[in-house]
């Protein structure tokens, strides 16, 4: 994003509470949302839905730009599994960039930043697949890509980032059981070993404290590399996810930390735990971080 996009953002309100702005080195804290959040919907009633929420940047899950039906579901038979995985090859190997425009568009009609694109890369990624996530990252216009990969893909992830000069942020979960996916401060450290600058942090505070790691002094030692948060609530020791303000994650000192640093980090709301309405638990998840970055 550059300066220009930025000031504009803050200017005219993030989610309808960004920090008042006053010059770019005070840019405030930028509230997002995780489009997944929102993923018992489709696209256009997703986007529907964040207009209605005032939400201003958003980091785009591949599954609102592929097709819904075809994404990986929990409790899904092996035979489901397998053709959905057919059906999805198929598309990516017909998909047009004309197409991923017009997802761009209607992003820009409704007044919303696709900050990031969010694609799954894993170690049998194909070669084609891999690409296209770039592609589409290009076609969107963001510079950031954010994804669930592993430790051991992202040497090939970096030929790409350095290709379309996109930076991709690695993703953490709570596996602290599973060394080649990214779960504590080491695996981003192996993950970036050895690669160009074009590799950095999605840093999701919430699986980091599920795992038992300080998300606060994560960030103040690493903010350099964070492209982008995902802010959720789980409590330590593998807990739940829970409403915000309920869990052990430190929302509060997070976004306080970078509101008072300046820290251009986005801070993107991806909403887990069980609510009995996903847009208005979404409003309360708001209205939890407006008041803690206008305190």
């Amino acid at each position: 994003m550059t300066r220009r996009e930025w000031s504009k953002l803050m200017l005219t309100g993030l989610a309808g509470f960004a920090i008042p702005f006053t010059g770019f080195s005070q840019p405030g804290v930028v509230i997002g949302l995780q489009t997944y959040s929102l993923r018992d919907r489709s696209l256009d009633e997703a986007i529907k839905a964040m207009v209605q929420l005032n939400i201003k940047s958003c980091e785009l899950w591949e599954g609102h730009v592929e097709p819904l039906e075809l994404q990986w579901k929990r409790n899904s038979t092996p035979e489901e599994t397998s053709r959905k995985k057919e059906l999805l090859t198929e598309w990516r190997n017909s998909l047009q960039m004309s197409y991923i425009e017009s997802v761009r568009g209607k992003f820009s009609k409704a007044g919303i930043k696709v900050q990031a694109y969010s694609a799954t890369i894993k170690d049998n990624i194909s070669e084609h697949d891999l690409e296209l996530a770039f592609r589409i990252a290009q076609a969107l216009g963001t510079d950031t890509l954010t994804t669930s990969g592993t430790v051991s893909v992202m040497k090939r992830v970096d030929v790409y980032a350095q290709r379309y000069k996109i930076n991709v942020g690695m993703h953490n979960h709570a596996h602290v059981d599973k060394p080649n996916e990214f779960a504590t401060p080491d695996s981003f450290e192996r993950g970036a070993k050895g690669l160009s600058e074009y590799i950095k942090i999605n840093l999701d505070i919430g699986h980091f404290t599920a795992a038992n790691f300080d998300a606060v002094a994560f960030i103040r030692e690493h903010h350099q590399r964070i492209v982008c948060l995902h802010l959720k609530d789980r409590k330590k020791d593998q807990g739940a996810n829970l409403p915000f303000g309920s869990g052990d994650t430190p929302i509060k000192e997070v976004l306080r930390l970078i509101r008072d640093n300046n820290w251009a980090i986005p801070a993107n709301i991806e909403y887990e735990y069980n609510g009995a309405d996903t847009v208005k638990e979404l409003e309360k998840c708001i209205a939890y971080c407006q008041q803690i970055i206008t305190a």
